[in-house]
């Protein structure tokens, strides 16, 4: 097992382990903690009741973050002819087709969300291997394969904080919800968001307690166990 440094061990005694804290008591408490010489990310952890190897128990969605992420989102759109002209408007910061699926091919990744019209998605799809294992594989699902006419509202949201959540295998869902630097009420309107959007993505063949846990650490930093009720409060 991994060691931790002597910073960590020091951050580590200000939590107390057997403390269920409030959310605004754990953001406080995290930011207090951070020890890194650079801005962290805080996260939120989600251990959910569900079965991850069940088809119709996946947790998958998106969040809105309305106090964005504290960096810049680098956005590709995968378009061709007018909707090239529509995405550059838009905002997005790569707008192509074939040239950018060889450029990708190539190994150039150099963007954090991308997108796709409808009609690129049968030329993208030989990337899956490559965007896919990086989560950066447009989605119906997720809200990334969107018609020329939305380009502008799904480029808006990626821009301010649009964040997609996925199952992993130990029925776990990670997610950022901002910066150290943030604001403590900013930090917990985005944890609310988050909260919200899980409720709202809870699958059909959910059962019994759909979410059993939620902690808050930054990336670095010791976790923090949340009082569960007062955290689904938030999204009541």
């Amino acid at each position: 097992m991994a060691r931790h440094g002597k910073k960590y061990q020091e951050a580590s005694k200000l939590v107390d382990k057997s403390k269920a804290y409030s959310p605004e008591e754990a953001i406080e408490l995290a930011r207090e903690a951070s020890y890194a010489r650079f801005d962290e990310t805080v996260e939120v952890h989600l251990r959910m009741g569900v079965n991850p190897r069940s088809a119709d128990q996946q947790v998958r969605g998106v969040a809105l973050l309305p106090c964005g992420l504290g960096r810049k989102i680098r956005v590709l759109v995968f378009v061709q002819g007018e909707a090239v002209r529509l995405a550059e408007e838009a905002g997005a910061d790569y707008a192509g087709g074939d040239e950018l699926i060889k450029q990708i091919e190539s190994g150039w990744l150099e963007f954090d969300v991308s997108m796709a019209t409808p009609d690129m998605m049968p030329k993208v799809a030989k990337l899956g291997r490559i965007l896919g294992r990086r989560g950066l594989m447009p989605n119906p699902k997720s809200g990334t394969v969107v018609s020329p006419q939305d380009l502008a509202r799904a480029i808006n949201e990626a821009r301010q904080g649009r964040v997609e959540f996925r199952l992993d295998r130990t029925a776990i869902v990670h997610l950022p919800i901002g910066k150290v630097s943030f604001d403590a009420d900013k930090l917990l309107e985005n944890l609310r968001a988050v909260i919200e959007a899980m409720v709202k993505a809870k699958p059909s063949g959910a059962k019994g307690q759909y979410i059993r846990s939620i902690s808050l650490s930054t990336c670095m930093g010791p976790g923090l166990k949340l009082d569960l009720k007062s955290a689904l409060d938030l999204a009541a």
